[in-house]
């Protein structure tokens, strides 16, 4: 292995042991919010935290690289994603959740500014996806791999502070010593601007909001799913189902390169809906293998058909603003990873977690339904030969 490829898997290492810490905690969302007499409502409001960190930071810090150099931000991120651990080790309660996915969410936020950009660098090659490539498989690896950690050290031993807590804070140890010794060959600006305001291109619009729909979904399994399977004794369960439906979709995504823009965001609006509905009816009837396999359908959805093909079409739109663009298609993610999970925790806590699992999905089969259509409208006319 040469010292370039070296490198990259050395940031790769650093990126995954930063989104591992993200959900290393959701098989326990049930166990803190029954501690402190809570329920799904406050629960979904402290998995919010993260979006609370992650987008200031995102947008109002977007620029924040160019002036410090890229390693400083991935070691921060780290020594972020320790400290959110710790306090949920010292404290297991709601309270301290929400303080520790908000420092996840600034740290993520941190490491999201600078990854890529940063990777092409460690990696230079002709080819830019490969970059962007990695920076996506270790990261969508860790934001599941976290959850199951958990959940299989709580099959071996009940505990508030399992045995996965203390193992990703001597694996992010670790990832601070490699980080740490990667060259950081960007150049310095020091008046680069800081803020980074959205942008939505014409016909940007409907993937963005794919994206808000793919995110809501994937955060109602992280946030919400696990008091439903409490009620029929799978919660220890709920970490490999939110790792199922973040990390599998890697396996989808050399496919979804190979398709057209359009069709691949069409055909995941297709696949989601009918996978929620299969993941819900296994979680209220406490079938774990449609849960997984529901599970499995959203991820190929939300992390491979909509993500990718939405990240592509808009990209395309983007001409010169590609950085503003992106920014604008992950402000619609993370307002579908916060306010879909926190309104369907209160329908969940005043009239039950069928009824907010049904509204939900009926909600998810509109939201899928008007923008999948609206999808292939545009993509009609784009393809439409011009008669100027």
């Amino acid at each position: 292995m040469n010292t370039q490829q070296r490198h990259s898997w050395g940031l790769a290492f650093g990126l995954c042991l930063i989104t591992l810490a993200v959900n290393l905690q959701a098989p326990l969302y049930t166990t803190y919010a029954q501690l402190s007499g809570y329920g799904a409502a406050a629960t979904a409001v402290a998995f919010s935290g993260y979006v609370l960190g992650v987008l200031p930071v995102l947008l109002a810090f977007g620029g924040l690289a160019d002036r410090v150099g890229r390693k400083p931000l991935i070691l921060a991120a780290l020594g972020l994603s320790m400290l959110a651990t710790v306090v949920t080790m010292l404290w297991p309660n709601l309270i301290a959740l929400g303080v520790a996915r908000l420092l996840m969410g600034v740290g993520t936020g941190l490491a999201s500014a600078t990854s890529t950009a940063y990777m092409m660098e460690l990696m230079p090659t002709c080819d830019a996806r490969s970059p962007a490539n990695r920076v996506t498989a270790s990261t969508s690896l860790g934001f599941g791999l976290g959850a199951a950690l958990t959940s299989l050290f709580l099959l071996a031993l009940p505990s508030v502070t399992p045995g996965s807590f203390w193992l990703q804070l001597m694996l992010a140890a670790l990832a601070l010593v490699v980080v740490w010794r990667l060259p950081d060959p960007a150049e310095r600006i020091k008046h680069a601007p800081l803020l980074r305001l959205p942008v939505f291109p014409s016909g940007s619009l409907p993937y963005s909001f794919s994206m808000l729909l793919a995110w809501a979904t994937s955060g109602l399994v992280i946030a919400i799913l696990p008091s439903v399977l409490a009620a029929h004794d799978l919660q220890q369960w709920s970490g490999l189902s939110t790792f199922t439906v973040i990390s599998c979709g890697l396996v989808f995504q050399p496919w979804v390169r190979r398709m057209h823009p359009a069709r691949a965001t069409g055909l995941g609006l297709l696949v989601l809906p009918l996978s929620y509905a299969l993941l819900a009816w296994g979680a209220s009837e406490g079938s774990l293998p449609a849960v997984l396999l529901g599970a499995l359908g959203a991820s190929s959805a939300c992390y491979g058909f909509l993500y990718l093909g939405g990240l592509s079409a808009i990209t395309a739109m983007a001409g010169a603003q590609k950085a503003r663009v992106t920014a604008g298609f992950f402000l619609f993610a993370y307002v579908g990873f916060s306010i879909p999970v926190v309104v369907t925790g209160l329908l969940a806590d005043h009239f039950g977690a069928d009824v907010a699992l049904i509204v939900f999905g009926l909600a998810l089969l509109a939201g899928a339904s008007i923008t999948g259509l609206l999808i292939v409208r545009t993509a009609a006319f784009i393809a439409q030969p011009s008669h100027g």
